[in-house]
């Protein structure tokens, strides 16, 4: 029996390991970090998803005009960004158009993990473009008791190429995953629509 219980407890040793294992590192910049301190790459979040899709709330975080041009995945339960950009105004010092933040953010968030039939104990896993929002997106769910939050460090295009200044590296979902896991197709259900 006793040799039993030791298997078992090697069996469990290793499996949580092996788990724990998956999960990218945190990032060395605490400002980066999240209170959750869950973080996923791109192709753990699509093997988490592929797996447990139905326990799991997955929101791309991205405005509509990157998840409907730049390309999106039919993996994500809903758009629901963070950010909204105001096109009857202009910022003139970064020389875009202004950006505000979705006041309804945290509801939206709650309603689609209500109508998934999710609750606040379960995951959440968010996904912008390179993992800066979706790191903002964690904290601002922290704030309001979200403790089972995951970042998609390189998200959806990855980083910047040092050389080039421009998103070619070989990080993101785009550049990791499967092909046939993200496409230019879009999905009006999963598509964001203003309030």
């Amino acid at each position: 029996m006793k040799l039993f219980h030791t298997i078992i407890a090697s069996f469990m040793v290793v499996a949580m390991a092996t788990t724990l294992s998956m999960a990218a590192p945190a990032p060395t910049n605490a400002k980066k970090q999240t209170p959750q301190g869950i973080y996923l790459t791109a192709v753990e979040a699509y093997e988490l998803v592929k797996k447990e899709g139905d326990k799991i709330l997955f929101i791309d975080v991205r405005t509509p005009y990157e998840f409907q041009y730049v390309g999106s995945t039919p993996m994500v339960d809903k758009n629901i960004p963070i950010v909204l950009i105001t096109l009857t105004k202009w910022d003139e010092k970064k020389q875009r158009y202004v950006r505000t933040m979705n006041k309804n953010f945290v509801q939206e968030v709650e309603a689609a993990m209500k109508a998934k039939g999710l609750t606040k104990k379960d995951k959440i896993v968010f996904m912008c473009r390179s993992g800066k929002r979706s790191i903002y997106t964690s904290k601002l769910m922290a704030k309001e008791g979200y403790m089972n939050v995951a970042t998609i460090v390189d998200g959806f295009e990855g980083g910047k190429d040092k050389k080039y200044k421009q998103r070619t590296t070989n990080t993101g979902w785009k550049n990791t995953c499967p092909p046939e896991s993200w496409g230019y197709k879009n999905h009006k259900e999963k598509m964001y629509f203003s309030k």
